[in-house]
């Protein structure tokens, strides 16, 4: 008789928990997810910035358009609950109640959704990706 093993009734009340970072999803997951959810809601002039090397806050910055306030707010419900349903937990978000500029932090990938008015304000694009050389060429 092994006494180390619990019973499979023990086990489902006592989960132990993962070891650290054992499911911690990839980003690349995390990305296509959050692009997939933005094709799915129509959202407009999709933008995805390499940020590794350049800062430690996420690994991918996407920004997007809504065409308004109302787009931009469903386009960013539905990203949420996207993530959360596929597993890569609750996103903090920034902005939702305006819907102006939400903004989506997913871990290793920022997800910027802007009314296209506040996005040419902020022009988040050329501040972070002022270095790629498509940039630099126009």
């Amino acid at each position: 008789m092994n006494l180390n093993r619990l019973s499979s009734v023990e086990a489902d009340l006592n989960p132990l928990p993962p070891l650290s970072g054992a499911d911690a999803p990839a980003a690349e997951d995390i990305r296509a997810a959050a692009l997939a959810s933005l094709e799915d809601m129509k959202a407009e002039n999709t933008v995805e910035i390499d940020l590794a090397g350049k800062t430690s806050l996420a690994d991918t910055m996407i920004v997007t358009s809504g065409r308004s306030d109302r787009h931009v707010g469903a386009i960013a419900e539905r990203v949420i609950k996207d993530l959360k349903d596929k597993g890569f937990g609750n996103a903090r978000v920034e902005g939702l109640p305006a819907c102006d500029w939400v903004l989506i932090d997913a871990g290793d990938v920022l997800i910027h959704v802007f009314r296209p008015e506040v996005r040419g304000f902020y022009n988040l694009e050329k501040m972070w990706g002022a270095d790629r050389p498509q940039d630099r060429a126009s």
